[in-house]
């Protein structure tokens, strides 16, 4: 089973579901905030992806933070405890198969690709 990790009322979330949904394909939705970040599958993600890929620098939650803040992720365990603390500063879509590499982001072509 197909699991996208995120948060229901990000707009890219949003696309990534309808595209899923419009493709029949059948998938769990996990949202870290109602269904928690476990730190286990965040360690995994980041051995697979890179911390740096994970944090969503772009996004409003790291813009709130101040300097200071910021400046003390420098590694994989700051910006693990920082993502456990502020599960929305992970860059979504997140989405795990059986057998695959995790995918981040969307793309309808990458979901595509992902899918077969």
């Amino acid at each position: 089973m197909i699991v996208m990790y995120g948060i229901k009322n990000c707009d890219t979330i949003k696309k990534a579901r309808r595209w899923l949904e419009t493709h029949g394909v059948e998938y769990r939705f996990h949202d870290y905030r109602a269904d928690g970040l476990n730190a286990e599958f965040l360690h995994t993600a980041i051995s697979e992806l890179g911390w740096e890929a994970l944090l969503n620098t772009r996004g409003t939650t790291w813009r709130k933070l101040d300097e200071s803040q910021r400046a003390r992720i420098t590694d994989a365990d700051s910006a693990a405890k920082l993502m456990l603390e502020m599960p929305a500063i992970i860059k979504r879509p997140l989405l795990c198969a059986p057998g695959q590499p995790m995918l981040l982001g969307f793309s309808e072509t990458l979901y595509s690709d992902f899918i077969r």
